[in-house]
């Protein structure tokens, strides 16, 4: 039998960019079978105990994961909770080591567009494009969603764009249900700061999420429901989100359905 012949470097790293790996998060390559044959190391030798002497609680350092998701979340809350305007927000959230996305994101992707604006679109996660920049659908999807919002005689200048979670995750994997919750206070009091009268949740995860529901987006797209801030209640409209849009392009009829009532609901309020 005549054994294949290795894969070129292109090809490795074709392999390894259609598995999501696009970013290293070391400067050297790490062996792991050479890991796993090295002999396991000895045992430390614990020094004598001083009973005299108290000792002092573990300290923790600056990002190291060591905050419980219960902790992390009700620090989260009481995070977002103090933060009284949007740049406030954005500090606190800059400062926050209780979710462990931050450490290997390259940055925070808070939001963009006009924080005084009528409409909130908020979608689930930074992608590589966004995670670069530091802004919110900067990739293929933002192009198309700067197309769909056009469409309706908005642009980045009369609209607010924001994520449900600011760090991408790695290789663009979906975020777990501990780090949606770490992040929901953050985008709940971003929602409230900027309270715009229509909010557009981008997809699934974005309008499960904020919105309460268990239902799929095609249950719930082109549905109104009511958003509650605490202070007041904000009309609410779920749509595709436009990754999925330039998947199955044939949605981008009831794409433009929902937009159309979104509009609508401007004009008349």
């Amino acid at each position: 039998m005549i054994p294949e012949p290795a894969p070129t470097i292109r090809e490795l790293l074709a392999f390894y960019l259609e598995a999501g790996v696009d970013c290293a998060l070391a400067e050297e390559p790490i062996d792991r079978l050479a890991e796993l044959e090295a002999p396991p190391p000895a045992p430390p030798v614990a020094p004598p105990v001083e009973p005299s002497r108290p000792v002092a609680a573990p300290t923790l350092m600056r990002g190291e994961a060591a905050l419980a998701p219960d902790v992390a979340i009700a620090s989260a809350r009481e995070a977002a909770r103090t933060a009284p305007t949007l740049d406030a927000l954005r500090e606190l959230m800059q400062s926050f080591e209780g979710c462990a996305l931050k450490h290997t994101a390259t940055r925070l992707v808070f939001a963009d567009g006009n924080p005084k604006a009528r409409i909130m679109f908020v979608g689930e996660a930074p992608g590589r494009d966004e995670d670069i920049e530091g802004l919110p659908f900067v990739g293929r999807s933002g192009k198309l969603l700067d197309l769909m919002i056009g469409a309706i005689g908005l642009n980045r200048t009369t609209a607010y764009i924001a994520n449900v979670i600011p760090w991408r995750p790695p290789g663009n994997r979906t975020p777990t249900p501990q780090e949606t919750q770490i992040c929901l206070p953050f985008i709940q009091r971003q929602i409230e700061l900027v309270n715009p009268d229509v909010l557009v949740t981008l997809g699934n995860p974005s309008t499960q999420t904020l919105l309460g529901t268990r239902e799929g987006i095609m249950r719930t797209r082109g549905r109104w429901f009511d958003y509650d801030t605490g202070q007041r209640t904000i009309r609410a409209l779920p749509t595709f989100h436009p990754a999925y849009l330039l998947r199955s392009p044939s949605y981008k009829r009831l794409a433009w359905q929902d937009l159309r009532a979104v509009a609508k609901v401007l004009a008349g309020s």
